[in-house]
């Protein structure tokens, strides 16, 4: 079956896998030794500031409208925006809270906070793909000539990016 939306898919599949991650630091959060788990807010934090967020801002960028105008109202995608809001949001939680940790072992309250920042965005992340993969991917193939697609793809403005097929 064609998937022209393929590379986009790769790379939900690539950023899950670092998502896993976060749901693995929130398991073993309170067993780490202190450097440890200060290193995986570090990479957790480059992750979403490096990765994540690029990749929510590039699909408001091409994504979205032409999916907006397939369902015919740009506000058909608002809900998934809303996802990104509070994705960006316990990312910025989290980078707080790397930051308030300074170089002395994390308090008990603020680590049942890193678990409920780290389990939050593996859910919401993990759902809001789900959707896209199932709903928006499958509704762009099916709809878009491979010219749309490509169009798409420039608009999204990331880098070895191209339509497969």
């Amino acid at each position: 079956m064609n998937q022209p939306l393929q590379p986009l898919r790769n790379e939900h599949n690539t950023l899950l896998a670092a998502i896993e991650d976060l749901r693995a630091m929130a398991d073993v959060a309170a067993e780490i030794s202190t450097p440890l788990l200060r290193q995986g807010l570090e990479d957790a934090c480059r992750f979403l500031s490096g990765q994540l967020v690029p990749h929510m801002r590039a699909e408001e960028r091409g994504l979205y409208p032409r999916v907006g105008r397939l369902l015919g109202a740009r506000s058909a995608t608002e809900p998934m925006r809303m996802d990104h809001c509070a994705v960006q949001k316990l990312a910025q939680d989290l980078g707080a809270l790397k930051d308030r940790t300074g170089k002395g072992e994390l308090p008990k309250e603020e680590l049942k906070t890193l678990r409920r920042i780290l389990y939050g965005l593996h859910a919401l992340i993990t759902l809001h793909f789900h959707k896209e993969d199932s709903l928006y991917f499958t509704l762009l193939e099916e709809r878009l000539s491979s010219g749309e697609i490509a169009e798409m793809f420039r608009d999204m403005d990331i880098p070895g990016r191209e339509p497969a097929g």
